[in-house]
């Protein structure tokens, strides 16, 4: 993805410079919190009413879908192939959530917001799609034509278009949970794996064990239950998810550009790409049975599909570590600004260092430092994203821009808040403050040091801030090479050091 457009007047320059919308605020050096207190946590949007019957009219269609899929399925399959068929299809449904899990360790989503998506799929997508597949078969039934359509032509639009429906609302209500296209994969990913796994009752409950059951007894039944598994679970799990996640690119891009065309045609094409795949997949056995020609589905299964398969898990991985960077490409710019220090954007920039952040938090600060180093990583990864929307251009209406400006100023303040658990109390490290352009080092036996910051900092000093010098004159983000802005004019070793830090 290409940087939008950027926002107009500079606003996102602003941002930086300026974090409240005015003058920039001091950043003092970092209070030590008192012992005993707690770790804050990420300020909560209240609960309107507005807010509040949307999420009851929510919750009660995902349960209403719920009752009817278990009714229906209750009545087709029976109460014991019903049980077998939901353990049979439960069994893979933590490890494909695992995987999904594993690209969003970053920025991780609320838990809210992925239940949401994996209860849409496994019950609104499913009830919508089992009544629209049996009106089209008995359509086709009645007019002489093949049954088979239905999985051809019918299946794959009504299956994709509601799976999608789901994360479709939260990108019109909730963009802003947003971050790109990894949250595209993940979203879509668990309402495809909800979908597949209420789907898969039908197949292992019903095709397998009741079919094998009514014709030669129980063994046969389980029998076919795991020759089902085998053959649609585990070599083939991935189809719903791989299917889904087209769309989930699509809507990944939308949610990142200003460009309305984009927001629009994105999403559309991603959906017409998975239906397209669907209805390929679908197709294979299709032509299979009616030629007799098993060599068809191999081709289309090891030629197109698995490779396919494979270039979204490269895209995947890809697209992680390339917004895992974020914060190291955006975080610069308050950097500048004096709020934070090189080191600190230096231990966000890959899972490695974030880990041996919290394992250092923990040693010097013990749970509650671990705790503030956890929400300090997220609340900084949320700011990048805040800033980097700001530069797209996301933010068009002036309620928009308050409100960005607002939440940036609360990510700062609960930044410092966090890192007052875990600064300055690593008896091991020599005390080092941070003017927005120098380090300033005390050593043990009391001299004193002024140094540059190096061009790509690795080792995670904890160092506090001093109060943060003028904004740049060039554009924040946008200034002469060089990672950390320009150099300071005045000689080293004459910047006052700051009074007992």
């Amino acid at each position: 993805m290409r940087r939008a457009r950027r926002a107009g007047d500079d606003y996102a320059d602003r941002m930086a410079d300026t974090p409240s919308g005015g003058a920039l605020p001091p950043s003092p050096s970092v209070p030590v919190a008192p012992p005993g207190s707690g770790v804050p946590g990420m300020p909560r949007r209240r609960l309107g009413w507005r807010r509040g019957l949307v999420l009851a009219g929510v919750i009660l269609l995902i349960a209403a879908c719920a009752i009817f899929m278990l009714v229906t399925l209750g009545t087709n399959l029976g109460g014991e192939a019903l049980l077998i068929g939901t353990a049979a299809a439960i069994l893979p449904v933590p490890v494909l959530v695992a995987c999904f899990l594993w690209l969003d360790r970053y920025e991780p989503e609320p838990l809210k917001y992925l239940i949401f998506c994996f209860a849409w799929g496994a019950f609104v997508s499913t009830a919508a799609s089992l009544l629209v597949n049996e009106a089209s078969a008995n359509w086709f039934k009645d007019r002489g034509l093949p049954i088979a359509f239905t999985a051809v032509l019918v299946a794959p639009f009504i299956e994709e278009l509601t799976k999608a429906l789901g994360p479709i609302l939260l990108l019109l209500f909730r963009r802003r949970e947003w971050s790109g296209i990894t949250d595209g994969l993940v979203y879509c990913g668990l309402s495809a794996i909800g979908f597949a796994m209420v789907e898969n009752i039908l197949y292992l409950g019903g095709h397998g064990y009741a079919a094998g059951v009514e014709q030669y007894g129980p063994a046969t039944g389980a029998q076919q239950v795991i020759a089902i598994f085998i053959g649609r679970i585990l070599l083939f799990g991935f189809a719903h998810p791989l299917f889904t996640s087209m769309t989930g690119v699509g809507l990944g891009i939308a949610a990142r550009t200003a460009d309305r065309r984009v927001r629009v045609l994105a999403p559309l094409a991603g959906l017409l790409l998975a239906m397209m795949l669907h209805g390929a997949w679908n197709l294979l056995p299709t032509l299979t049975e009616a030629t007799g020609e098993v060599l068809i589905t191999l081709v289309g299964l090891v030629g197109v599909m698995v490779p396919i398969f494979f270039g979204m898990v490269g895209l995947a991985v890809w697209l992680r570590a390339w917004e895992g960077r974020l914060t190291e490409r955006i975080l610069p710019d308050y950097v500048r600004a004096g709020w934070l220090t090189p080191p600190e954007v230096a231990a966000l920039s890959s899972l490695g260092r974030r880990h041996a952040a919290r394992a250092w938090a923990r040693r010097v600060a013990g749970d509650a430092g671990l705790r503030a180093m956890r929400g300090y990583q997220f609340a900084a990864t949320r700011l990048a994203l805040l800033r980097d929307g700001a530069l797209r251009g996301l933010d068009r209406r002036p309620v928009d821009r308050e409100r960005t400006a607002r939440e940036e100023q609360e990510l700062l303040n609960l930044i410092s808040s966090y890192r007052s658990f875990f600064v300055g109390r690593d008896p091991q490290s020599p005390v080092g403050v941070w003017d927005g352009r120098q380090y300033h080092l005390r050593f043990p036996d009391g001299s004193q040091r002024s140094v540059q910051a190096p061009e790509e900092p690795v080792v995670p000093i904890p160092v506090v801030l001093a109060a943060p010098p003028p904004p740049p004159s060039f554009a924040a983000g946008y200034g002469p090479p060089g990672w950390y802005g320009p150099r300071p004019t005045t000689p080293r070793h004459t910047t006052p050091w700051p009074p007992r830090h």
